[in-house]
C-alpha cells in the first residue's frame, strides 16, 4: 500500500509543478486518484511539508511550498 500512496503522491507532485496551484477536484483528476490512496497522498505531502493547502468556499486549493517546486525560468 505504501507503494501505491507513494506513487500517487509523486504524481500529484508532479502535476502541481507542472501545472501550479490546483483546486482539490482539479488537481485529482489530472492525476486520476483514487480515494482513498490519493487522499492518504495528500497527507502524507502535507505531512512532509511538501505542499501548502489554502480553504476556499468550499474546497481547497493545493500547491507546491516556493522551496520545493522547480525553477521554471529560462536560465
Amino acid at each position: 500500500m505504501e507503494e501505491e500512496i507513494g506513487k500517487t503522491a509523486g504524481a500529484i507532485w508532479d502535476v502541481l509543478n507542472t501545472k501550479g496551484e490546483l483546486s482539490l477536484s482539479e488537481l485529482k483528476k489530472a492525476v486520476k486518484g483514487n480515494e482513498p490512496t490519493f487522499d492518504w497522498a495528500i497527507g502524507w505531502l502535507a505531512r512532509e511539508n511538501q505542499i501548502a493547502i489554502t480553504a476556499e468556499k468550499r474546497s481547497f486549493r493545493i500547491r507546491l511550498k516556493q522551496e520545493h517546486a522547480k525553477a521554471t525560468s529560462a536560465s
